[in-house]
């Protein structure tokens, strides 16, 4: 599919979201591993933008790239933001998610359920640009 290039402020999210919809009818998903796909790059794409461009006072786009081939669904996204990893939030958020619920902060599950959400997630820095990766099996 062809790269979607939106500005990385929350009124983009209505067009990623549309793009994760129709790379998903393109590859055939389901209806469960379309919302759980679709919900796993909202959630990464809405810190991006939150945190790593409006919080830090930057701007900078959100580049996403579709690939299907015969086994996957494959979703790059890639920003210029500060470097950040989910999975290390993920770590942090899975640890806290087997407390009693009385222990726990209020929200701050969003990463994790992302990442639970999808058959394989990723994380590359490359040179300035962080890269996640999503990726939903299709048999």
């Amino acid at each position: 599919m062809e790269q979607l290039t939106v500005p990385g402020t929350l009124d983009s999210l209505s067009k990623i979201s549309k793009y994760v919809l129709s790379a998903a009818s393109a590859a055939g998903l389901d209806k469960k591993a379309t919302y759980r796909l679709r919900l796993a790059v909202d959630e990464i794409a809405t810190n991006v933008i939150s945190y790593g461009y409006e919080d830090a006072k930057i701007q900078g786009n959100l580049d996403l790239q579709a690939k299907i081939d015969d086994s996957s669904l494959t979703i790059l996204m890639e920003d210029r933001a500060a470097a950040f990893d989910p999975t290390t939030k993920f770590i942090l958020e899975e640890d806290s998610i087997n407390l009693p619920i009385q222990q726990r902060a209020i929200g701050g599950l969003g990463v994790y359920l992302a990442i639970q959400g999808v058959d394989r997630f990723m994380y590359e820095r490359i040179g300035d640009r962080n890269r996640n990766i999503f990726v939903v099996n299709l048999h």
